[in-house]
């Protein structure tokens, strides 16, 4: 007698099987009908959360079915976008994303909030055996990245890094390149990134209704509210109208983790050493000081690898002037070799020799993971039809290499950096910085 097991609950059961692995698992296509879609609620509603949301939402295997934000104003104007596009009202709206978590009719998340809630949010998914599409950095520390990666990989839900740029062709062609030798031995990579931006101290101001502002800080230390310490972004205030918080580093790591994690996601993938990391750390940085932010404007980090190669993070100012920059570059990510160079960012491919722009990889060559999509790349993932195009393992790796350049420009020494057992050796005061304590009782250890 044969028993035919529903959808979702093959997805629980699935994601609530323990062990380890070493690749995320790929859930059988019968796990779902010719009909059926995956059941999506929306954590986070911010300028990058409402693109995810668009993207999720016009998915034709995707129901949103919820959508949770702090913010009163933000959270309706989610739900109404979400019930225009499917014609009814029935997208739930949350103020607390544990309430959406528990719902057993959603089969999957997307976490983007402000990043020092990435941790704990993505956490819970795996408690309640939700897959995730979470957004980057990791942020809170590398200890958080750690427990993450165990606890997605005991768990085996589908766990997506939102390092998009691993979906877009130019960045994987540049890698192949790079990695197939087409640029000869690669000696050194230069990535520029913005450097963060800054706020003045700004007086004390009256929580607005509207805003569950102990919700918004979380884990960070009790701080007096005032409008752009957790503003939402606003178009033509910052930079680029994006929020303040970004650069107040009880929230963020600041720009040489938010933005940093994408280009060296790219390097370290194009090194072939996204599983990985450098031996050696050392650089300098420029903070702010008595503002009401406090993260990196400027640095520059060198990351030394056993295999000989050097990559260079640094501002895009800092970047732009590096001796070693070619083609008018300094955004991006430059991979230089002993037979030319290739550069990528997200508006263009650029190489030296220009042959290399019409090379094509061999069949018996390096080919690096495929997709075009990442959103479509995760729900196909939770429908077994593929893996992640960022999985666990490299997006620890990618956040873990932020934590490191954080680490060196505070210190102002050279650190070294043990990439297999991720800690540096025989350094406490550097090690004592891979953790940080979390405030207003939540904790990466729930009892």
């Amino acid at each position: 007698m044969s028993v035919r097991i529903g959808r979702r609950q093959f997805l629980r059961s699935t994601a609530a099987a323990a062990g380890a692995i070493a690749a995320p698992t790929i859930i059988p296509a019968s796990a779902f009908g010719a009909n059926d879609k995956v059941t999506m609620g929306c954590i986070g509603l911010g300028i990058q959360g409402r693109g995810n949301l668009g993207a999720f939402r016009g998915n034709p295997d995707v129901r949103v079915v919820a959508v949770c934000d702090v913010h009163e104003a933000q959270r309706n104007a989610g739900k109404n976008s979400v019930d225009e596009a499917y014609g009814n009202e029935d997208c739930a709206a949350y103020g607390d994303f544990r309430e959406l978590m528990r719902r057993k009719d959603i089969d999957a998340v997307q976490i983007t909030a402000p990043d020092h809630w990435h941790a704990l949010m993505a956490l819970e998914a795996v408690r309640q055996g939700k897959h995730m599409y979470c957004e980057k950095p990791v942020g809170w520390s590398v200890r958080a990245a750690q427990a993450l990666r165990k606890a997605v990989k005991q768990s085996r839900v589908v766990f997506q890094f939102g390092t998009q740029q691993r979906s877009l062709g130019k960045f994987r062609q540049a890698c192949e390149l790079v990695r197939n030798g087409r640029i000869g031995q690669l000696k050194t990579i230069l990535v520029g990134v913005p450097g963060s931006w800054t706020c003045p101290k700004q007086p004390v101001e009256p929580v607005p209704k509207e805003l569950d502002y102990p919700m918004w800080l979380g884990p960070a230390p009790m701080a007096p509210y005032c409008h752009q310490r957790c503003r939402p972004w606003t178009q033509g205030q910052g930079w680029g109208g994006y929020s303040i918080w970004y650069c107040i580093s009880d929230y963020c790591m600041g720009m040489i983790g938010n933005w940093g994690v994408h280009h060296l996601d790219i390097a370290q993938w194009g090194n072939g050493t996204d599983l990985g990391g450098p031996t050696e750390i050392e650089g300098a940085g420029e903070f702010p000081v008595d503002m009401l932010t406090d993260c990196a404007t400027r640095w520059q980090v060198e990351n030394r690898y056993a295999n000989g190669v050097t990559l260079v993070h640094m501002d895009d100012a800092t970047s732009g002037k590096h001796p070693l920059q070619k083609g008018g570059h300094g955004h991006g990510v430059l991979f230089l070799g002993t037979e030319g160079w290739v550069h990528v960012d997200r508006s263009r491919l650029d190489a030296e020799p220009k042959s290399l722009l019409k090379a094509t990889i061999g069949p018996d060559e390096i080919h690096l993971f495929k997709s075009d999509n990442h959103q479509a790349n995760f729900i196909d993932a939770v429908k077994g039809a593929t893996q992640p195009a960022a999985p666990i393992d490299a997006a620890v790796c990618s956040d873990i290499l932020c934590h490191l350049q954080q680490i060196a420009i505070k210190l102002k020494r050279k650190l070294l950096w043990d990439p297999a057992r991720e800690l540096f050796p025989g350094d406490d005061e550097a090690n004592r910085m891979l953790d940080r304590p979390m405030h207003n009782g939540w904790t990466l250890d729930p009892a």
